[in-house]
């Protein structure tokens, strides 16, 4: 892998756009609207996701978040958060569709789809996911499924149509990181098969950058994330710690991390003299 194979690497296409940033962001729970402003440009992001439902684009003070967006900067993706209910889903999609439609934004004909399961976990139902997938997809939507790291689910939902298959790290908000690597690995392997382009993104659970890195050296093509910058102790530095985290794990993966070995490999030759090197 050379520098110039790196450099053809910038963009990430998914759902019709591209981005030279991996990391997708959220924007809830930030201290202030400012503060959530500030983080998004701090990390590099490129792509934001907003939950549409009507009681989150306002605040305590009356202030809309989209006032504090730039939706000439940001691609918005709208998002189904809080949902429980494959109708429930739609329902919130369709509203995002007619808001974004207003803004003349690019992404008003994708949304991140989340259907939960119960309000513990917040896990994803999977049955309610695929139905809603199926539906939202016959009305024109691109969806992005938030789903578990089962693989036979994140083959389901590709079959369905969804434009993008993004298993969770751990549960939402609660920075464990990737609890199952081997799960995400063959992921990776059912949705690429034969379609090596098509997008899979870690969504949920990164706490840290470290966290970020390992989810890229897995070979996912992004990582999206909301409270793992917003709940930092100092979400600005954390902000930028994340996109770091991205760049790193993603030139990782396609540089080749040497193989784990059971005993130790001298780093340096046996020999002081220095092979010459073969011509031709």
């Amino acid at each position: 892998m050379t520098a110039t194979d790196l450099q053809r690497d910038e963009a990430l296409k998914i759902g019709g756009h591209t981005f030279n940033s991996r990391l997708i962001v959220g924007t809830g729970k930030y201290a202030s609207y400012e503060l959530m402003a500030e983080a998004l440009e701090a990390s590099g992001t490129e792509c934001i996701t907003v939950a549409v439902r009507r009681e989150r684009l306002i605040d305590a003070k009356g202030r809309n978040i989209l006032d504090y967006i730039d939706t000439n900067r940001y691609t918005l993706l709208p998002n189904t958060a809080g949902c429980f209910t494959a109708d429930d889903a739609v329902r919130v999609a369709r509203l995002g569709r007619e808001i974004l439609l207003g803004l003349e934004n690019p992404g008003a004909d994708w949304v991140k789809l989340e259907v939960l399961g119960d309000k513990k976990t917040l896990l994803p139902d999977p049955v309610a996911t695929l139905e809603a997938t199926r539906r939202l997809v016959d009305e024109g939507f691109r969806v992005l499924c938030y789903t578990t790291d089962d693989p036979v689910t994140a083959l389901r939902l590709k079959e369905a149509g969804a434009t993008s298959v993004m298993p969770a790290g751990s549960p939402i908000g609660s920075g464990q990181g990737i609890l199952n690597p081997n799960n995400i690995r063959i992921c990776l392997e059912y949705l690429k098969e034969g379609d090596p382009d098509y997008p899979v993104i870690v969504d949920a659970g990164v706490g840290t950058a470290s966290d970020v890195t390992v989810a890229m050296e897995l070979g996912v093509d992004g990582v999206l994330l909301n409270t793992g910058i917003a709940h930092a102790g100092d979400p600005l530095t954390m902000a930028r710690a994340m996109r770091a985290a991205v760049e790193a794990g993603r030139l990782a993966y396609l540089s080749g991390r040497i193989p784990k070995k059971l005993y130790a490999t001298a780093s340096s030759p046996e020999s002081d003299t220095i092979a010459p090197r073969p011509r031709g």
